[in-house]
């Protein structure tokens, strides 16, 4: 609080005003109804010197740009050292395109932290490490990483400095996940197939056809021994079916593995099971016979129980049930059935229990339970949004983030979370609108809850212009975490005058699979309904202008930003839709997933009836487009092909010319923007066409300019810079 109050402008604070100001914060972060006035509240003393602090900090604090997006930095990967005293971690950031950085994907670096604020860099920064874990004795922190053209290996630094070596490999195969033996002499590794040599030499006169679904190869499990020299020749353990994960009991004799018939997507969200195996042969010695979907699976201590978060049937849309599994046998049983909640992750602890993280509607838990399955005790981290957990010795770690920062490191200690790192301290710089849970009664009665950001400033009379900003799935969930991303509008949005709402409509997670189920058979009613329904009701609170409402999101959501544009074109002022489904018949044939679509969303196929599959398509209602929409894709999409967009575009341009619509295709991208420059002019192009048409109101203004204003450190401005010297 002493280097916030000196960034106000004062040199020395006095202790009085640093204690109000901390309560002044407090009360911003919790209070409903906005931000609280101070001079209302404090004695007159204190009230008059805050006030002078506000003026202070309104000369500093600045709303959030599409810019500082871009450098957003978060940490990533997790591991908790053996005796629980060090934690490695990775932070994970874009290369900074706005300032002429080269563009590419997601960079790590590796860090060790012993205490709070208190963290150590352990490798230079062209590695950019990843599946971070410590050696069993702790004195090694190991990762994956591809030296030059070599495959990905697994690689190892010791904790108390040196150089990092390369622990272990498969020649002529990346490695894609590993696990040690209890004693340390042996590294498992998960590998990809053989290569086809026979295709390979075809490839190199030209020979390059692509059988589709039919060459897939399964990856292979082998064993390479730990010593002062490389292990060469590794030992092959043969498995059962295709491989996605593994993992190694305390006692180094069984391995769990998740396995399905094929490695497609759908087999992955339909078939996949957990086999336990004995590691010396590879024999499967029970299988866990779920229906459903599978998530997180972790090992007991004493290898006697799985812990396993799977859905309890084969219509359940989403892996949020936790479950206690008996290794011996392969029975399970779960602990949450039927909760209005959902479990994120799990971890054992080395007394026995199992710690879970469990996010209740927009909030989440810290849940431990005793080996038996009961329930030991629960605990409420404020505003944190609780994502992985992570232990070892007597530690628990947790990924975690907040209204107010993106994913963090925390630690329970003696009841509290405790924060051990801040990446992104200019935050504190900027002037963040006010965020919390809303809930509101739908037409028929169901009360849906989501998150709303209020413009920075407040609420002016008559209401803000809103964006409705749609998960995904639907089966997920958005949290009152940080809600800022290329994609997401959130704080960049409130900071332009808009209020923001994430609706966890019908089909959303974190309500319990009753709640998730509701939108099955039903597309489009009652889970975009839902939207509507909440834009009224923001309207009647107030908050919303219902003139000046928006729609965006992507997948899921960008099917509901196209419905909005269409179908619902008289709610939405402006729509932003994002590798969405226009046409629920094609969108069967064109995507990965149809057992997955017919499971758990439609529960019907197109020819069982292909008019009412028409209706709830949005190119069928194009007639009443009136909504200004801009579509974007990426041109390797595989889960919603880039032909969705097109089809919605073309429709657009010559039913409804007059209403402006554009169509932004991003090379080499696939279900979501990967590279820094792509997910900047996403950021760039959306804002853009929300300020044209949403925050005016005005549906007949004439199409912003096709290429968005770079910031003056991107590379494609220096370039035109460049081109007109």
């Amino acid at each position: 609080m002493q280097a916030r109050w000196q960034a106000l402008g004062f040199a020395q604070a006095d202790p009085f005003a640093i204690q109000t100001l901390a309560a002044k914060e407090a009360r911003t972060n919790f209070h409903e109804r906005g931000i609280v006035d101070v001079m209302n509240r404090l004695t007159l003393t204190a009230a008059t010197l805050l006030a002078t602090v506000s003026v202070a900090a309104t000369a500093q604090a600045r709303p959030m740009t599409a810019e500082d997006v871009a450098k957003l930095e978060s940490v990533g990967a997790i591991a908790v050292s053996p005796d629980g005293n060090r934690i490695a971690y990775t932070t994970t950031r874009l290369p900074d395109v706005t300032e002429g950085e080269d563009n590419g994907g997601f960079e790590s670096e590796l860090k060790i932290a012993t205490a709070p604020d208190y963290a150590r860099e352990y490798l230079p920064d062209d590695i950019s490490p990843s599946a971070v874990a410590f050696s069993p004795d702790g004195r090694m922190v190991t990762f994956l990483w591809a030296k030059d053209d070599d495959d990905r290996a697994v690689w190892g630094i010791p904790v108390d400095g040196g150089t990092y070596t390369k622990l272990a490999g498969v020649e002529d195969a990346a490695v894609r996940s590993y696990r040690f033996s209890p004693d340390g002499r042996t590294v498992y590794m998960l590998v990809g197939g053989e290569t086809d040599e026979q295709r390979e030499a075809q490839a190199k006169g030209g020979f390059i056809a692509r059988v589709y679904e039919e060459e897939f190869k399964p990856a292979r499990l082998f064993a390479a021994g730990l010593g002062d020299e490389l292990d060469d020749d590794p030992r092959q353990i043969e498995l059962p079916g295709y491989v996605s994960s593994f993992d190694v009991s305390s006692d180094g004799r069984t391995g769990i593995v998740e396995t399905a018939p094929s490695p497609l997507v759908d087999d992955s969200y339909t078939a996949k099971r957990v086999n336990i195996i004995d590691l010396d042969s590879g024999e499967v010695r029970s299988v866990v016979e779920t229906p459903g979907k599978i998530g997180d699976v972790e090992i007991s201590p004493d290898g006697s129980q799985l812990s396993l978060i799977a859905g309890v049937d084969m219509n359940d849309p989403a892996a949020t049930t936790l479950h206690l599994v008996d290794t011996a046998t392969g029975q399970y049983r779960p602990l949450n059935a039927g909760a209005a909640e959902a479990a994120v992750d799990a971890e054992w602890l080395s007394d026995g229990r199992l710690a879970a993280v469990v996010h209740v509607g927009v909030q989440s838990r810290l849940r431990i339970y005793n080996a038996d399955g009961t329930v030991a005790e629960e605990q409420d981290p404020g505003d944190l949004i609780l994502t992985r957990i992570e232990a070892a010795g007597n530690r628990i770690a947790f990924a975690a983030n907040s209204p107010q920062h993106p994913t963090e490191l925390f630690v329970w200690n003696d009841g509290a979370f405790e924060r051990w790192t801040n990446h992104n301290e200019w935050l504190s710089d900027i002037t963040l609108g006010e965020q919390r849970a809303y809930t509101f009664t739908a037409t028929d009665g169901q009360e849906v809850e989501g998150v709303l950001i209020l413009p920075v400033g407040g609420v002016p009379e008559g209401g803000a212009p809103t964006i409705m900003n749609v998960h995904g799935g639907p089966e997920a969930h958005d949290s009152n975490g940080w809600q800022t991303a290329y994609s997401k509008p959130g704080q960049v949005a409130a900071g332009q005058g808009y209020a923001v709402f994430l609706p966890n409509y019908r089909g959303s997670t974190g309500y319990g699979v009753d709640f998730s189920k509701q939108h099955q058979g039903n597309y489009t009613d009652p889970e975009f309904r839902d939207i509507v329904d909440a834009k009224r009701a923001l309207a009647a609170d107030g908050i919303t202008d219902a003139d000046r409402t928006g729609i965006t999101g992507g997948s899921y959501g960008g099917y509901a930003s196209a419905w909005g544009a269409t179908y619902y074109s008289d709610e939405f002022a402006a729509s932003v839709m994002f590798v969405g489904i226009s046409n629920q018949v094609s969108k069967f044939g064109t995507g990965d997933i149809p057992y997955e679509m017919y499971n758990v969303h439609s529960r019907a196929w197109p020819w069982d009836d292909w008019t009412k599959m028409l209706e709830i398509s949005p190119v069928y209602h194009v007639d009443k487009a009136r909504t200004p929409i801009l579509i974007m894709h990426g041109e390797e999409d595989t889960r919603v092909d880039p032909g969705q967009s097109l089809e919605l575009y073309r429709s657009i341009k010559i039913r409804q010319p007059d209403t402006p619509a554009r169509l932004v295709f991003y090379p080499g991208e696939g279900h979501g923007n990967r590279k820094a420059a792509s997910r900047y002019d996403y950021n760039l192009r959306m804002m853009r066409w929300f300020d044209t048409y949403l925050m005016t109101g005005d549906r007949d203004a004439p199409l912003p300019p096709a290429r968005p204003q770079l910031a003056e450190g991107a590379q494609g401005a220096m370039a035109d810079e460049d081109s007109e010297d």
